[in-house]
């Protein structure tokens, strides 16, 4: 349990920075599912037009260190692989 009023502190700014990080993280997946929607429905105008979304996306959650710089550029090599493979 925390004494310190600098240790409540910290507490109280964790929980409201993990409500705003997972709320960030949130977003990124709902966008990364919208491309894969995409892809399982053969759609390549919309993958594409979902690629193009996420990647703002993915960069912010770098920005913001909600995620790796290699895990988003990973996810979005993928992604991209995925687009670009669709006939």
């Amino acid at each position: 349990m925390a004494n310190t009023p600098q240790a409540k502190k910290r507490i109280r700014r964790n929980e409201r920075r993990a409500e705003i990080n997972g709320a960030r993280v949130s977003r990124i997946r709902t966008f990364v599912k919208k491309v894969e929607a995409a892809l399982a429905s053969g759609d390549k105008a919309a993958a594409t037009a979902a690629l193009t979304a996420v990647q703002p996306e993915l960069q912010r959650g770098v920005a913001k260190g909600v995620l790796h710089k290699n895990t988003a550029s990973r996810k979005f090599s993928r992604l991209t692989k995925a687009v670009t493979g669709l006939a």
